[in-house]
């Protein structure tokens, strides 16, 4: 498997970060969007890395940065957004609206605008990859944590339609299981609003039991891209509990079973 030009959107977060080391480390060329230009530094010096400004809660921002990657003329073929926000934290009635609405907007709404502006600048003539991430709340309630959760699941159903409406994509989001990531810190500097979450929150980050690893998030997302569009399109996977490495069955009953890993009505056809 090929690799040679890899698109992170939010390059900056830690998990955006630890995957495009992981990529430039492979020999491939990153190009990666950041907020914070103190959070690239590193970044910034390593040879294959190009680094773009944009704001993705602003759509101007969004444009110009489309426009400077037109200017490098280096077609991707796999895009990775790892942009996450958990605020605003609380139940859905005490929190300010618009608030919310920018957050289910950069949780989803705005990451899928910045697909949709570059699938012009895929590679061509093979298939190309897109890359989400799940969290909390897809497969129970994530109490005062609407906007994040709601924004994760439609990312899961856009993943279905957009893999099914472009022969030409793969589109798969995975579940990365808890990482000790700056963003708990959102729920930590909000104990009122997480309600329970905070003790679980500081239960991760205080156990001794080993947690998921960028590396292991590495090789989810590339064996996915291995397995190709007929395994890993439109689903949604989990790195923890999937098996997808040891279970050598999972295969074949991905391409047995066109509804597993995809949202739908739990046991909806039994009688």
């Amino acid at each position: 498997m090929k690799i040679e030009c890899v698109f992170i959107l939010s390059v900056s977060s830690d998990i955006g970060q630890a995957l495009a080391l992981e990529y430039l480390n492979d020999g491939c060329e990153v190009i990666g969007t950041y907020r914070n230009r103190e959070s690239v530094v590193d970044l910034e010096k390593r040879p294959g890395m190009q680094l773009l400004y944009c704001d993705i809660a602003s759509v101007e921002s969004i444009r110009s940065m489309i426009i400077d990657y037109g200017s490098l003329s280096k077609p991707w073929g796999v895009f990775i957004s790892s942009v996450g926000t958990l605020e605003p934290i609380g139940p859905f009635f005490s929190q300010d609206f618009d608030s919310w609405e920018q957050s289910v907007t950069v949780n989803s709404i705005a990451q899928l605008r910045v697909l949709r502006e570059l699938y012009a600048f895929r590679q061509r003539g093979r298939i190309s990859h897109a890359v989400f991430f799940a969290g909390g709340g897809i497969n129970n309630p994530f109490t005062n944590y609407s906007a994040y959760t709601a924004s994760k699941v439609f990312l899961v159903k856009m993943c279905e339609l957009l893999d099914d409406e472009n022969q030409d994509l793969n589109v798969f989001i995975v579940g990365p299981g808890f990482r000790p990531t700056k963003i708990h810190n959102q729920t930590i500097n909000n104990p009122y609003g997480a309600g329970d979450n905070l003790e679980r929150t500081f239960g991760f980050l205080r156990s001794e039991r080993p947690q998921t690893s960028f590396r292991d998030i590495y090789h989810c997302i590339n064996w996915c891209i291995a397995q190709g569009k007929s395994v890993a399109g439109g689903r949604n996977f989990s790195v923890v509990r999937d098996h997808w490495l040891e279970d050598a069955q999972l295969v074949e009953q991905l391409q047995r079973d066109r509804n597993k890993f995809k949202l739908r009505r739990f046991r909806n056809e039994e009688r």
